[in-house]
């Protein structure tokens, strides 16, 4: 993989927020395009290797709206959450960039070096601070101080209580980024991180203001099975012949969402509530 140095990045303004770190990075490696409108309004979004069905659906929900939006998603290329949000950016026509936790001339193999190489086709950029070194259990936290500080906004989807996202959203709370953290399922060990984040008040809770389906079939059968009724997820399991796991994982992301409403164990219709 083709790579370039940044002399001087310093004198790049599209790289200025790096300088809010306590320790700005030395050398910038880079490869791509350089583009520096990508910089312009930049979003991170963070995770757990260990990505659940879950998680899967948040990035799904979540990336194609910021893509909408015009923003450039920032993550860390580690398979998982971070992979998963490259891929659906690229999906949706949007600009990635995927900062490294080791030096931009290692190489790549097998779905990573595919992942990579589709990034640089796409527009986006690989990043890195460091030319040959090794990945290893102390770069990946390095690492993640640039993404949090490129970022104007960090989102994490899915987090355990001692992982690397949570570094990242410390130091993004620490150089006065949005940061914003997704709710999940309280019997998720994935999910104990973000939950504390928002129970900590350390994040805002992350839900989507998407417009509401109000009348007529939506895109959902699971809201069409609903109907005006208020069922619980056994019987919308029952009434779709679906296992009732999968259920709760797709009632849990429109509760997020703010289309379906829970109290005691039934859902509702949010327009309808």
């Amino acid at each position: 993989m083709h790579y370039q140095g940044l002399p001087n990045w310093r004198k790049h303004h599209e790289l200025a927020r790096l300088l809010d770190l306590p320790s700005p990075p030395k050398e910038i490696y880079y490869s791509g395009t350089w583009n520096p409108q990508l910089f312009s309004n930049c979003v991170a979004i963070i995770g757990s290797r260990r990505m659940t069905e879950y998680g899967r659906r948040v990035i799904e929900k979540i990336v194609p709206r910021l893509v909408f939006e015009k923003k450039t998603i920032i993550s860390g290329f580690m398979y998982g959450i971070d992979q998963y949000a490259h891929q659906i950016c690229m999906d949706q026509g949007g600009k990635t960039i995927a900062v490294l936790g080791w030096g931009i001339n290692q190489a790549l193999e097998g779905d990573d070096k595919k992942l990579a190489d589709k990034i640089l086709h796409s527009g986006g950029l690989m990043l890195s601070e460091w030319k040959e070194q090794k990945p290893t259990l102390w770069t990946f936290p390095v690492r993640n101080r640039i993404v949090a500080a490129l970022s104007e906004e960090v989102i994490v989807v899915e987090a355990a209580l001692k992982s690397g996202s949570l570094i990242t959203a410390r130091i993004a709370r620490e150089l006065k980024r949005q940061l914003w953290a997704v709710p999940g399922p309280i019997t998720s060990s994935t999910s104990a991180g973000t939950n504390s984040l928002i129970a900590d008040g350390a994040a805002q809770m992350w839900i989507s203001n998407a417009p509401q389906q109000t009348a007529g079939k939506s895109e959902n059968p699971l809201l069409d099975a609903l109907g005006e009724e208020s069922l619980s997820a056994n019987e919308i399991a029952r009434k779709l012949k679906k296992p009732v796991a999968d259920i709760g994982a797709q009632l849990s992301m429109l509760a997020i969402t703010g289309e379906l409403v829970e109290r005691g164990g039934k859902y509702y219709h949010a327009s309808k509530n």
